[in-house]
């Protein structure tokens, strides 16, 4: 196994670690949103969480055609204690952005395997939407 796969499966279980967290992290907030515009706002957040759980199938499938060991780590979700909305989707942004960051890792160690390279530019597409979405729900005024 050469360095740069050996490398690429170490980011793809950091993923795998960061998006558990995020269906974790995701349920959460849709259990604590209050107020009259719960209703979107926790549909909102369970479509995310579903999406963080199927990316970490995505990332674990290819981590194991790989000849990788999926991780059964989950990265650390703090608990701010603050659940209103708008300082959730900061936090969200927060987590998005590094996840995205380390999809762009990725990239670097892919070599010529095109496969790998158009998954994970996917997911960079989709994590760039999903910052730019939470963008504009905080420019909301």
């Amino acid at each position: 196994m050469s360095a740069d796969q050996n490398k690429v499966i170490e980011l793809l279980n950091e993923i795998i670690e960061m998006e558990v967290s995020g269906v974790v992290r995701y349920l959460h907030y849709a259990l604590m949103i209050k107020g009259p515009n719960r209703i979107p706002i926790v549909k909102w957040f369970h479509e995310q969480a579903n999406e963080g759980y199927q990316h970490a199938s995505t990332i674990g499938e290819k981590l194991t055609s790989l000849g990788g060991h999926p991780s059964l780590k989950v990265a650390p979700v703090p608990e701010t204690k603050t659940h209103k909305v708008l300082d959730i989707l900061k936090e969200s942004l927060e987590f998005e952005e590094k996840a995205l960051e380390k999809y762009k890792e990725v990239l670097k160690h892919v070599g010529d395997n095109v496969a790998l390279e158009e998954m994970i530019r996917e997911m960079v597409r989709m994590e760039t939407e999903h910052c730019e979405e939470v963008r504009k729900m905080l420019d909301a005024n």
